[in-house]
């Protein structure tokens, strides 16, 4: 049986976005990251990533670089008592991408590739799953991959009113998550 699945972005929603975040000592977990994914996760949602790393496709970092950071992330959340279902990533940039990256794709978000190969991988129901990211782009993903809520946080980029009129709410942060999920029942 499908199960409902809370798709996070992480620069900006995971992470406090410093710009191509590829190193552990630029690395600041968003205030509550923890405590909401666990709550979240509690309630019988899975956990996956989802994000864009135009930084391994303009070359400021390796793919590498980008899988040693995500396993220390995922470490993190461990000692915290959470375990994510799924990591997906973006490695291309049709503009500014380099050799093998750059070209035209169906993961970068606001496509909805990274959406469908977890949806078919972990067996998710979309209608009753949820975006938490910080831009128009994660909104777009979630919207064409068929999720059925879609939450801005006002901790990455700033609100645009694209993101905002595709957005099912708007909060400050995930820490405001869990109770919003709650609300919604």
């Amino acid at each position: 049986m499908a199960k409902a699945a809370v798709f996070l972005d992480r620069d900006g929603v995971i992470n406090v976005d410093h710009g191509y975040v590829h190193d552990e000592h630029e690395f600041e977990f968003i205030d509550g990251v923890f405590e909401a994914t666990k709550q979240l996760q509690q309630m019988g949602y899975l956990l996956v990533l989802v994000t864009n790393q135009a930084g391994i496709a303009r070359g400021y970092y390796t793919e590498e670089r980008f899988l040693s950071l995500t396993q220390w992330m995922d470490w993190n959340f461990i000692d915290n008592g959470v375990e994510f279902d799924g990591f997906y990533y973006c490695p291309h940039h049709p503009e500014h991408g380099l050799g093998k990256y750059k070209q035209q794709c169906d993961c970068r978000k606001p496509e909805p590739g990274m959406f469908n190969s977890a949806k078919e991988f972990l067996n998710i129901d979309m209608k009753n799953s949820i975006m938490v990211g910080d831009k128009a782009e994660d909104m777009m993903a979630a919207e064409a991959a068929g999720v059925g809520t879609k939450i801005l946080v006002r901790t990455g980029k700033p609100v645009t009113d694209k993101g905002q009129s595709i957005a099912t709410t708007v909060l400050d942060s995930i820490k405001e998550v869990p109770d919003y999920v709650k609300n919604m029942a």
